[in-house]
């Protein structure tokens, strides 16, 4: 399998979004190596028993992705932080599931003398993330589109930039001043 460069990647998203059906079948081989090299970054993140894995993940955003119309993609980076905030909400989503399964939704009842020891597990809570993530957005949209794009869909300051339109050093500072920003937050968050 030969490496696609991203001028390749980007016309074939253009013809994509112009209608083209067969692009997206020329595309997907082309991009599922990164898509999952992108999952299983997410998944690292996770705990050790989670049972999402990294090409549930990558269908399931794909599923999302092509039920999308009237898309204008600009470039592979955009592709890649569409799929990167896909996969964020797939694997919220997940969460907030298990979450409510924990909680006792759809629980069968039954008395503490059965229901034995309970084990808890410290993984990263990407619940917390996300509603950080979203209270960023709420007061600098620009800061959450830096982090979205640079920690969930991996790109470079570079490819950052070239998505929002900015320079490599807006990002810079942007991404710099948003880690602390989030840091401090989800410190609150694990303190309360």
């Amino acid at each position: 399998m030969t490496i696609q460069s991203p001028q390749e990647i980007t016309s074939l998203l253009v013809a994509w979004s112009d209608g083209d059906a067969t692009a997206l079948e020329k595309l997907v081989p082309r991009v599922e190596r990164e898509l999952h090299r992108l999952a299983q970054r997410y998944l690292r993140q996770e705990r050790t028993d989670h049972t999402l894995q990294a090409t549930a993940l990558v269908n399931e955003a794909y599923l999302r992705l092509i039920d999308w119309k009237n898309v204008r993609w600009q470039n592979r980076a955009h592709f890649i932080g569409v799929s990167a905030h896909l996969m964020r909400r797939i694997l919220v989503d997940y969460a907030r599931r298990k979450r409510y399964l924990k909680r006792g939704g759809n629980a069968i009842k039954v008395s503490l003398d059965v229901a034995g020891p309970l084990a808890s597990e410290r993984s990263l809570d990407l619940i917390a993330l996300d509603e950080a993530l979203n209270t960023l957005a709420a007061l600098d949209g620009r800061k959450s589109q830096i982090v979205e794009l640079r920690f969930f869909g991996g790109l470079s300051e570079e490819e950052t930039a070239e998505v929002l339109k900015i320079s490599p050093r807006t990002v810079r500072r942007g991404w710099s001043l948003a880690q602390a920003w989030l840091n401090r937050e989800l410190s609150r968050a694990g303190n309360e």
